[in-house]
């Protein structure tokens, strides 16, 4: 009977079975009530105890909810600092300035930047008002800014002119950056009630695609309107970008060197102002903090609210701090190599015995090597069972291997390691000279100094680039076989990989010297951890050696360049000094990624290896980046040539350790001495010097004859020996064909190839070789400005 199931035979049920033991399956009344109870006391148990968890972390939330509002808005906070951005070249921002320190305080200093405390509104205040057309003091103000008020005009005619070219840059950089909390002012509205709201509707609605969803409108033409919003912003909850709360940072209201008696050339570095974020310890780099007596406190009486220079200088220093010799933290950049790591000692008895079992099994199969070949290096020439299973047949009447590295010594062209005669030695000697003329490689994205080039000079070094950049994306990795230079010299360097995918490259391979100067993290994410853990630590602990978060602090910095501070001097009158503080490990250099993307604004091609000003958070220096695709399924990428606009890359430098998430903005230095343009925009990526970056060139050649699957391929080499040194190389053509190179044809370098499919005429033959490819050590680590 379909769907029918089995008899299962239950003890109760048989007619074996007793009176008793046929109800002992029975469950009774009163036990029933009982499981009944106690599964609903269970049930009740569990939901008091989520109600419980949920209620615990309410509250856990509503107090940290109203520290932080304590922290932000108290009379220990740090005064709130508000950037007011011109979008247009029209607005004039510094009425608008003002108009805002005067409604906050009567007494309003003639400086740059006020700071100023409102009894009325139990607010203190920093107002920056941003430079229209200076990109860096726009670019360091909103980097520290609580809040970005950008400032509209409603005179506009059209609604594409309410945000000017340099206002669309600025804001597309600050989106980079991390936006803080925004509003817009809307200025020169009309006095009319009725027109006045329809301007505010048009502008509104003109703007609201530009700015976050959260972002408010407000009219500010008039002493009621600043009036409403003020009161708005003291009880609004701030919110910043992540990357800024992860380190202390303090934003210097007053800027001052004192000289060094023992060294005319360096001088101590001043720096006052209030400490944010996170407390900054004195064991820093720092040879002294003073935590000074607020000049603007807010809940004092005073007989003015605004700061100047003259109460910074004559504030009560209420206890100094000194650094400790024991902890204090070494000024370590660069890792000191050892000259003497790669020599050899005297083996163990376990590797002499490892070695002979070795040496015998080379004495099973002699192989003719090229001089010099290691034996990882001899593992990438791939045998003839290799050549087998890659699905290309092989000819019957073929006396010879198919690989020419296993050949004898006379047919391969490859002397022994006995042999040492004056051709080879002086072929060696050649391919040394070489070694430094790979042009493609070290020295094509290197521009001479624009001070030793003449200005047609100039214009042609630019002409080349861009027609190398069109090059590169209608011919990517096409590289031409030198005639004067036999390729097995010209691309010595360079190997074949069966897969790209799953062939196997040491990250530990043939390391430039510049590798011998860096740090590397056994396991990065973990050391992260253990070092955010360690800072956090430290910030709840509250030792005395730190200047606690909102205190009014001068920090001594030792041994800094006279030059340097000259110009920070000078640079505080236009652009707000920052001091950061770093955390663990973030003074050593190492190898850093970063995903990155081409400016839109910006046309001009950008070659790997060429010299940009990386602003990551708060730090600025000078790199020299090569690109590389990001590859999910393999732990080697592709070397990109440029920096391609539509899609994002991975650039990678060697640069002070940083841990993310950081931004980044990329700086192009102008030919002149201009302003840098925005060339990229990015973040942070990771930080692991055993990223394998393969650069890739493809050797073409052109079929003469096709007989079936067998073609003469010509125009790739120029002489046999190179043919029979590419020999295992695997070939390909455009149009989806692979085989093998079986021999040299003649003298000028023609060949005879096999492969899986007939070829046309019209084809395409071509070789992938591959190379590791490292960033450029940066000549000079920071700007030529600073």
């Amino acid at each position: 009977m379909g769907g029918s199931r089995a008899q299962v035979n239950k003890p109760h049920k048989t007619r074996f079975s007793s009176k008793s033991s046929r109800n002992i399956h029975k469950i009774s009344h009163k036990d029933k009530n009982w499981i009944a109870k106690s599964n609903r006391n269970v049930t009740q148990g569990a939901r008091a105890a989520r109600l419980q968890r949920s209620k615990m972390l309410r509250e856990q939330k509503k107090e940290a909810l109203l520290k932080e509002k304590r922290a932000s808005s108290g009379s220990a906070s740090p005064p709130r600092v508000i950037l007011l951005f011109p979008l247009s070249a029209s607005v004039n921002v510094s009425s608008l300035a003002e108009d805002i320190l005067r409604l906050l305080s009567a007494d309003v200093g003639g400086a740059f930047s006020s700071t100023v405390v409102s009894s009325e509104y139990k607010l203190r205040a920093t107002v920056l008002h941003a430079p229209h057309g200076d990109l860096l003091s726009c670019m360091e103000m909103a980097k520290v800014a609580d809040l970005i008020a950008f400032v509209a005009s409603a005179t506009e005619q059209s609604t594409c002119d309410y945000i000017d070219s340099f206002g669309s840059q600025c804001l597309s950089v600050f989106r980079s950056l991390g936006l803080p909390s925004t509003v817009v002012f809307i200025r020169d509205l009309p006095p009319e009630l009725k027109r006045r709201n329809d301007a505010k509707k048009i502008v509104t609605s003109s703007l609201t695609s530009e700015f976050p969803e959260d972002c408010k409108f407000y009219p500010a033409d008039t002493k009621d309107d600043l009036h409403k919003f003020m009161w708005l912003f003291k009880e609004q909850r701030l919110t910043t970008p992540h990357w800024r709360n992860q380190r202390p940072y303090l934003i210097a209201q007053k800027v001052d060197m004192v000289p060094d008696d023992s060294s005319p050339e360096k001088c101590t570095l001043l720096l006052t102002g209030y400490m944010r974020a996170h407390s900054l310890s004195v064991n820093q780099l720092l040879n002294r903090i003073e935590i000074m007596k607020d000049s603007i406190p807010l809940n004092a009486r005073k007989d003015h609210n605004a700061m100047d220079s003259d109460d910074i200088q004559d504030a009560e220093i209420i206890h100094s701090l000194a650094p400790d010799p024991s902890s204090q933290e070494p000024l370590l950049v660069e890792n000191v190599p050892d000259p003497l790591a790669g020599e050899q000692t005297w083996p163990t008895e376990v590797e002499m015995a490892e070695a002979e079992r070795n040496q015998k099994q080379k004495r099973l199969r002699k192989r003719a090597l090229p001089r010099g070949t290691s034996e990882y290096q001899a593992a990438w020439i791939v045998d003839d069972t290799d050549g087998e299973d890659s699905g290309v047949e092989n000819d019957g009447d073929d006396d010879e291997d198919d690989d020419g590295m296993l050949l004898d010594e006379g047919e391969s062209g490859f002397p022994s390691q006995e042999d040492t005669n004056n051709s080879d030695f002086e072929e060696d000697q050649a391919s040394l000279h070489l070694r430094d003329s790979d042009e493609e490689t070290e020295n094509d994205s290197v521009m001479m100094e624009g001070d030793n080039m003449t200005r047609e000079q100039i214009e042609d070094e630019i002409k080349k680039i861009k027609e190398a950049h069109a090059e590169d994306e209608e011919f990517p990795d096409e590289v031409d076989t030198p005639l004067d230079v036999p390729a097995r010299k010209r691309f010595a360097k360079y190997r074949g990989l069966k897969s790209f995918r799953t062939s196997s490259w040491d990250p530990k391979e043939s390391l430039p010297p510049e590798y011998a100067r860096i740090f590397a993290f056994d396991n990065f994410a973990r050391t992260q951890k253990h070092v955010v853990a360690k800072a956090l630590k430290v910030e709840q602990e509250g030792r005395d050696d730190c200047a606690p978060v909102g205190s009014f602090a001068r920090f001594y910095i030792k041994e800094v360049p006279f030059h340097v501070a000259s110009k920070l001097c000078a640079a505080s009158r236009t652009a707000p000094i920052v001091l950061c503080g770093l955390l663990q490990h973030e003074s050593k250099m190492s190898v850093l990624h970063f995903s990155i993307k081409k400016h839109d604004s910006y046309d001009a091609p950008i070659k790997s290896k060429e010299e940009l000003i990386f602003n990551v958070g708060f730090r600025q220096f000078v790199a020299r980046p090569i690109f590389s695709t990001d590859n999910i399924n393999s732990d080697k990428h592709k070397m990109e040539r440029f920096l391609h606009a539509g899609h994002f890359s991975i650039a990678s430098i060697y640069a002070p350790i940083s841990f993310p998430p950081l931004p980044l903005i990329a700086l192009k230095s102008a030919a002149g001495a201009g302003t840098p343009a925005v060339a990229a925009v990015g973040s942070l990526r990771s930080i692991d010097p055993d990223r394998i970056i393969l650069k890739k060139i493809i050797l073409t050649g052109y079929p003469q004859r096709v007989s079936k699957l067998k073609a003469t391929v010509r125009y790739m080499f120029h002489n046999p020996e190179d043919v029979r040194w590419f020999k295992p190389v695997e070939v390909w053509t455009k149009c989806g064909r692979r085989g093998r190179v079986k021999e040299p044809v003649g003298t000028h370098g023609a060949m005879k190839c096999i492969f899986n499919g007939g070829l046309q005429q019209h084809d395409t033959v071509c070789i992938s070789l591959y190379k590791r490819a490292y960033p450029k050590w940066p000549e000079h680590r920071f700007p030529a400005n600073v």
